[in-house]
């Protein structure tokens, strides 16, 4: 690639997740096993209702929480948020919570033969 050309891909996806903390490395297999390439992980503290105990059970939200963020082709989008959901038993209080983004416009190094297979974009530096 010549330094006056990027790809740029824009049928994708961001599909962030905030998680407990220690529940990353298993939400990121899954997703990769749904489809999605990497993911990027960093430790976060979340504030709010931790303090408080949630149900009958009396659980108790720890602060220290795990943000996820992967980027995905639109058309595998749907399925690897919901891997991700399960994995992370969203479905329980104070799991998390995960959301998608559609990206305008996003670039990173794509390898020309690869590029051309898929038919990306191809823009010129300005």
């Amino acid at each position: 690639m010549s330094q006056s050309e990027m790809i740029v891909l824009t049928d994708v996806v961001l599909i962030t997740a905030i998680v407990q903390r220690g529940a990353g490395d298993r939400v990121v297999q899954a997703a990769q096993e749904a489809g999605a390439q990497g993911a990027t992980i960093f430790h976060a503290r979340g504030t709010g209702v931790r303090q408080k105990r949630l149900g009958i059970l009396g659980l108790t939200i720890n602060a220290e929480k795990e943000v996820i963020y992967i980027v995905v082709p639109a058309d595998q989008a749907d399925l690897i948020f919901e891997r991700i959901f399960v994995c992370a038993k969203m479905d329980t209080p104070g799991m998390g919570i995960l959301w998608m983004t559609p990206l305008h416009k996003m670039a990173t190094y794509v390898p020309h033969e690869i590029a051309a297979r898929f038919g990306l974009h191809v823009e010129a530096r300005k």
